[in-house]
Formats: C-alpha cells, structure tokens, sequence
C-alpha cells in the first residue's frame, strides 16, 4: 500500500483496513486547478497538511468545491523535496482520539507543491504565474511567528531585509518581500483583489503578515522602485486584505509509535524524514480530533465555501476575542507551563505530565483562577467548554505523541502574549490586584530555572531552540544549582524585558515574587518539586 499507487488503482486493501480515499477525480481537480488557481499557501509543515487541507479534502469529497491547493515552502526546501514530490503532494492523515480509535485519511488536497525561492527558478516561476491568475482568491499562511519579522531578537533590521528594500522585487532573500514581490506581479498583470491571511498560532496574525509585507512595499515606494500606486493597491481593504484568524490543533512530529501502526496493515510510505534544517516530517501526518479555525471572514476576490467542512467565519472583533481566550489563558500558556516544568521534571510526553499531580493541578489553577477573569466570552466558542476539554480530553490524550521538548521551543518568542497579555490585563483593571497572581510568576521562574540547562536531579539535558536562548541564558550562567546566588543580578536584565514578557516585571510589581520563586528552585536538587508542591498546598 503505497500512496502512488493510487494514481493508478486504489485496491479494496486500503478500505479494508480502514482508510478513507478520497471521493474525488483527483486529476479533475488538479486540471480545473491548474486553469483557475484559487488558493495557494506558504508553509508546507505538518499543520498545514494536518487541517487546512484535511479541511480542502473534506469540501472535495462532499462535491462542495473542484479545486484543489498549490503549496509553497520557502524556508526548508527537503520539506517539498523528500515528503511531496515523491508522493504526488498526496499525504496521510492520521487523527489520534482521545478513546483510542484511529482515523486515517489519504489527502488529495493538495496538487502542485513549490518551493518559493528564486534557487528554484522553475518554481519561483511558476508562483508568480499563479498570482498572475484574477482566478486566485487567497494566499495562506503557516510559516510560525519567526516567518513575519523583518527585526532580529534584539529589534534590528535584518539583513536581507534591509538589503532587500534597497532591491528590484525580483531579488528578494525574505520570504515577505517574495510575497510583496508576488503581490507586485498581480498588480501589474491583472490587479486582481486578494487576500493574505495568515493561519499561524500568535496574536493578530494578520497585522504581523501585513507589517511584514508592507515594510517592503513602503521601503521600495520611498527609494523609487515601484510606483506608488502599487502602495494604494496594497493598503486598500476592498483589494488586499490581511484577515486575522485563530487557528488550534495539536499537530506533534511523526510519531514512531504510528509509524509502526501503519506498517503492520501494509502501509509502505511511513519514512520519518529529519530535514538538514532540523525540520521533522513525513509522507504521513499524525494530529488530534479536536480543530479549531476561526477567520475573519475579508476576502475581496471571494474564497472557498470553507464553512461548510468547519471553520468558523466572524468579524474582526470576534476573531480576537477567541484567539485572546485560547492564546493567553485556555490552551497556549497550559502548554508553555508544561513543557518548561516537563523539561525540568524529565517528562517526554504532555500525556504523562497529565499524570503528574503537581503539573495538571498548576496548568488548571491557572487557567480558571488567574487567566479566566479576564477574558471575554467570544460568543462562538464558550471559554469554559473550551477549557474543559483542554484539560479534560486535549492534553491527557494518551495517544498524542506530544512533548514538552517540543512545545518548548521558541518560548521567548511565546511568552508576550501567553503571559504578558494576562499580566496587562490584570495592570489595566482596578478590580484585578496584579499582587494575587502565583501561578503565572510561578511558570516565569520556572523558564529562568529553565535557561539553566539542568534538571530538578542536577543533571544537564539539551535545551530547544529559541532564538534568543543564547543570549539570555548567559545570565544565569553563574548560578549554581545548591549555592548561593544574587539572583537580583542575575534575574534582572531578564526581568525588565518587556520584548520577553510584554511589560517590565518590576514595573508590573511582579519580578521580586519570580526572583524569590527562582531562588527556591535552585536550592538543589528536588527543588523543583517541592517549590511545584508548596505554591500548590501539596503535602
């Protein structure tokens, strides 16, 4: 059972052993495709094929739709190389309930897969031969947060950015000035609306696309490389917009686990492919049931009658309001606090921290204690519900291969709107006391005890990658698991960050409650545990 294979005949095997095919003329739809693109996303990573084309896959199926997706990878090119081309872009799902049953889904979705960088010029051709079409309605998104700036960690320009506003849009090194560049093209050709609408996990995704994007244009306007009507074009609403969305699924690496599950009923593309840019994928894709895509629905071309397989389409306000209830108090900060104290704890699944009383007794004191007072009930989607299968079904799935090594990643880059948002809140309401906060400083401590790269048995283990990992954990450099520290002086270049926490910690009146946190949890060994222990009432 190999998924080639189904370019030619699809043998009663698949369905046999429980795997949907698609429902569909797959060359149809690449061929109506391939005349009248309408959708082509940016981020060919296990998200994407997990839920925007599983969401594609299911309106094909049901006759609601005949076009299928182009997808674009810019910053790992094997991605497209190794667990596209090979496959014919098709892919299989793998949906990991929280009873234990399976379900297993070839896409077909996805017919033309690009990479969107002029190396590949055949590629990059073709990219702007689609932005080219009137037909193409939206550009998508899922390139995480790191792919919208033009600013390193320490908010300077970056060079191929600023090497790029002094260049033709033809010669662009970021990826937002090759979609400015894409954008150029259309206007030029056909001047069609479009819509850029970011699907990525952070706040006002949208805006951070469009300051990407727009810092280009403007740049390439004041130094006379395009005309200013292309900036009219850009910032006008009813021709380009930049929608926001939430997007929420759990979407962990290929797990061994499935791979092996798979081979057993025959299943032959099961290769776990580990790219040169440290990028884990597969032709397969393993994910949970639960899904949310909520969108603000601003597309000035039209766009795929997506609401009839499931995302939720809303205005503005709306979209932010779920996004703020998922984002800083119902599921993101539930993650980050797990996986810096799983670090700590030597845990190597999210499931087994479920287990451990301290860990799920924190994540939930937190959330409905410290982070539901401030948010506002969407309307669509309640905030309690929400949570409840969060913390009831969601996290202890014990069949998520999901780990605290990876949530942890990039957690400098998390912890602005995870936590920093929730902390303004409280600052900004004089019925909420900033002071009555434990759980939050708590977490906070817990990453600076992070930085230190040793477990609560003071052993080392290897931290992951965040991009401003090296330069803060410097600081604690000096401190000493079981020795005496200044924890002042080696907290407080951390602390008064505001591009780390949103806010300055000793402003907030927060950062002397994270120093005294940290100095527990450096005590020596099992410090950890019994600072988890004591701020929970534990005996």
């Amino acid at each position: 059972m190999k998924l080639t294979d189904l370019q030619k005949e699809a043998s009663a095997e698949w369905e046999e052993k429980g795997y949907e095919l698609p429902a569909y003329d797959r060359e149809a739809v690449k061929q109506n495709t391939k005349d009248a693109p309408t959708w082509i996303h940016f981020g060919a990573g296990n998200i994407f094929r997990a839920f925007p084309a599983e969401i594609l896959q299911r309106l094909l199926n049901k006759g609601a739709y005949d076009k299928g997706v182009i997808v674009a990878e810019s910053f790992d090119h094997e991605i497209i190389s190794k667990a596209y081309k090979p496959y014919d872009s098709m892919s299989l799902s793998v949906v990991l309930k929280a009873n234990g049953t399976i379900e297993k889904k070839v896409v077909g979705s996805v017919v033309e897969a690009l990479v969107a960088d002029q190396a590949e010029p055949q590629d990059f051709s073709r990219i702007l031969q689609i932005f080219e079409s009137p037909s193409l309605q939206m550009a998508s998104f899922t390139i995480t947060e790191k792919g919208y700036s033009i600013y390193d960690g320490k908010g300077n320009i970056l060079p191929a950015v600023e090497a790029g506003f002094k260049e033709h849009p033809d010669k662009q090194g970021h990826l937002m000035g090759r979609v400015a560049a894409f954008c150029y093209r259309r206007f030029q050709t056909c001047g069609a609306p479009i819509a850029l609408s970011s699907m990525d996990n952070c706040s006002h995704n949208g805006d951070k696309l469009k300051a990407g994007v727009m810092a280009f244009v403007e740049a390439w306007v004041k130094n006379g490389i395009v005309e200013k009507e292309f900036e009219a074009y850009m910032k006008d609403g009813a021709r380009v917009s930049f929608p926001w969305s939430m997007i929420d699924k759990i979407t962990p690496r290929p797990d061994e686990n499935v791979k092996e599950m798979l081979s057993r009923d025959g299943f032959e593309d099961t290769e776990l492919i580990i790219t040169n840019r440290g990028t884990y994928t597969s032709p397969f894709v393993n994910s949970e049931e639960t899904g949310y895509l909520v969108i603000e629905d601003a597309f000035p071309n039209g766009r795929p009658p997506f609401e009839k397989a499931g995302i939720l389409f809303t205005d503005r306000e709306t979209v932010d309001k779920v996004e703020k209830m998922k984002v800083c108090t119902c599921l993101n900060p539930l993650h980050t606090a797990l996986a810096i104290y799983g670090c700590l704890l030597s845990h190597t699944s999210i499931h087994g921290e479920m287990e451990d009383s301290e860990l799920s007794d924190l994540i939930e004191r937190m959330c409905y204690e410290e982070g539901m007072p401030v948010v506002v009930n969407p309307g669509i989607i309640d905030p309690k519900d929400f949570a409840n299968a969060v913390l009831k079904l969601r996290l202890p799935n014990p069949f998520m291969p999901d780990t605290p090594q990876r949530i942890v990643t990039d957690t400098s880059q998390k912890l602005p709107i995870r936590f920093g948002e929730t902390i303004k809140a409280y600052l900004a309401d004089d019925r909420l006391n900033v002071g009555t906060l434990t759980f939050i400083p708590l977490v906070l401590a817990g990453w600076c005890r992070y930085l230190m790269g040793i477990n609560d048995e003071g052993d080392a283990f290897e931290q992951s990658s965040d991009p401003r990992l090296d330069e803060v954990k410097q600081y604690v450099a000096e401190v000493a698991l079981g020795e005496p520290a200044d924890v002042h002086q080696a907290l407080e270049p951390i602390l008064s960050d505001q591009t780390i926490f949103a806010v300055n910690l000793y402003e907030a009146g927060l950062a002397e409650k994270v120093e005294g946190m940290f100095a527990e949890l450096i005590a020596g060994k099992g410090a950890v545990r019994a600072t988890l222990k004591k701020y929970l009432n534990h005996s």
